[in-house]
């Protein structure tokens, strides 16, 4: 029977005893090891943080104005007309 080994990194942190403490305290509380504890709070931590990175929220005015400019957008600024003229002029099609 074949064994599947799972490829695991380890981290070390300095943290004073009153965090530990804190942190043993709070794994107990919801039985479990301090290392998942930890883990679980670490990647809960991480996965926010991504998320607010990359997710934009809207509210609903603002989403309904974002709606709009993409349905009807404004005419192009004489500036934007001129550099996509320069563009057509320096781009060649393929």
């Amino acid at each position: 029977m074949p064994s599947t080994t799972t490829a695991t990194a380890r981290l070390e942190a300095r943290i004073s005893p009153e965090l530990h403490a804190l942190l043993k305290r709070a794994a107990a509380l919801q039985d479990r090891t301090l290392t998942d504890f930890v883990i679980a709070a670490v990647q809960d931590a991480a996965q926010r943080a991504i998320e607010q990175a990359e997710v934009l929220r809207l509210s609903a005015a603002d989403q309904e104005r974002f709606a709009q400019a993409l349905l009807a957008p404004p005419p192009a600024a004489p500036a934007l007309e001129r550099a996509f003229a320069r563009h057509r002029a320096m781009v060649v099609p393929e």
